[in-house]
């Protein structure tokens, strides 16, 4: 076993990619280092579960003078709400959570729930689908400038010191955007989720990922805090020039009583590769079985109705990886999915499936060509530009097919 959590293969060529045309990836981001651009990346790519390419490139942190390393910590933010959805699903394979039911079922403040700044009365029922799948209503208070989303504002909804059900009841008492099931709007819903999953477990959200998922996958970095000597290997942002200070990122150096499970994880490439591998396996690594595979396969089937409906900033947010029609992406149960070819700008494959975290990490795993990438990035102002970027670098070094199975 590698250092990056899998076996890695002698050389690219054996998984189907080209060393040179990996040297590309390479010689690209070390110029973006060179420029400023980004403080570093750690990169990693996995085919038929053997790493072919990995490498730590520019800073930890910049301002320090501290190099990147494989094993950095990283603020993986939304790439938090693939272990909640997981969390969920296997709850619902042990027969304790239903995705059907109404969230009030687990949650009873969210009964009485009402929609626009009118405060209508929902008339339709937001179910744990509409969680997972973000139609759930709810939105991102700083996400636009809408009169529901400005009254967001004014609830403190990213508090540090909050718990999960202490969130939870300062939604309930917020207006929806949107009837639930109507729109696709990217939102606090797995936060949501994430107490739903508490109230089910009977547990924090924090023991439910280290008892069923961290440490089963040997995932030993990934938790809400990276605190003692885990937090001298913490990656940072760099210093904006314009203002003079890094961009506002979460306090890993200390346990945080929010466990967010919409955005408060911290991870390195080789716990995620693992988590990933885990996925493309079927829901098994390593002879430890998380989920059936049947499972995974519905998590990454798009579950957006036929007439959804989209917020203001889904485009300008996604833009060419949004989970749209004209993109060829629905959105599945923690993740967007790719359903058409050659509608989106960035190369991939139908059946692939991906998320990212505002702090600029990004993931995918493509089934059909036996593939994981992992991107590690604290460089919000370039998240959407990588993840565009790494997709076409990485796609430009696959230059055969794989016609073995998974190990």
């Amino acid at each position: 076993m590698s250092s990056l959590g899998l076996p890695r293969a002698e050389r690219p060529e054996q998984v189907g990619l080209s060393s040179e045309r990996l040297a590309r990836v390479t010689a690209r981001i070390e110029a973006d280092v060179a420029r400023g651009a980004i403080p570093g990346v750690v990169l990693a790519i996995a085919r038929a579960g053997r790493i072919g390419y990995a490498e730590a490139i520019g800073y930890r942190d910049r301002d320090a003078g501290a190099a990147m390393q494989l094993d950095s910590i990283f603020r993986i933010a939304s790439m938090t709400k693939p272990l909640t959805s997981l969390a969920a699903m296997m709850l619902g394979e042990e027969g304790r959570l239903d995705l059907a039911a109404p969230v009030a079922e687990y949650i009873p403040t969210f009964k009485e729930l009402t929609v626009g700044v009118e405060r209508k009365k929902a008339t339709r029922t937001m179910t744990v689908q509409d969680l997972l799948r973000h139609t759930s209503g709810l939105t991102y208070a700083l996400f636009g400038d809408s009169p529901v989303q400005m009254l967001w504002r004014d609830a403190d909804l990213q508090a540090e010191d909050q718990s999960n059900e202490e969130l939870a009841q300062k939604l309930a008492n917020l207006p929806l955007m949107s009837e639930p099931g109507t729109t696709w709007e990217y939102s606090m819903s797995t936060d949501v989720l994430g107490r739903v999953v508490e109230v089910v477990a009977g547990k924090s959200l924090a023991a439910v990922f280290a008892e069923g998922i961290t440490a089963p996958l040997g995932m030993v970095d990934t938790a809400f805090s990276a605190t003692g000597d885990k937090a001298g290997r913490v990656a940072e942002p760099k210093v904006d020039k314009a203002t003079g200070k890094k961009p506002p990122v979460r306090n890993l150096t200390r346990d945080n009583r929010w466990h967010s499970g919409g955005g408060g994880l911290a991870s390195t490439a080789a716990d995620y590769l693992r988590f990933c591998q885990m996925l493309l396996n079927g829901g098994e690594l390593d002879g430890v079985r998380l989920v059936a595979p049947k499972t995974v396969a519905h998590m990454a089937s798009d579950h957006l109705p036929p007439d959804v409906q989209y917020g203001e900033t889904a485009r300008s947010r996604f833009g060419a990886l949004a989970p749209v029609p004209e993109m060829g992406y629905g959105f599945g149960l923690g993740f967007a999915v790719r359903k058409a070819q050659g509608m989106s700008p960035v190369p991939g494959s139908v059946g692939e499936f991906f998320w990212g975290g505002a702090t600029g990490t990004y993931f995918w795993i493509d089934p059909q060509e036996q593939m994981i990438v992992v991107l590690m990035l604290q460089a919000p102002d370039m998240r959407l530009a990588y993840r565009y970027l790494t997709r076409r670098l990485v796609y430009a070094a696959v230059t055969e097919r794989l016609h073995w199975r998974r190990r």
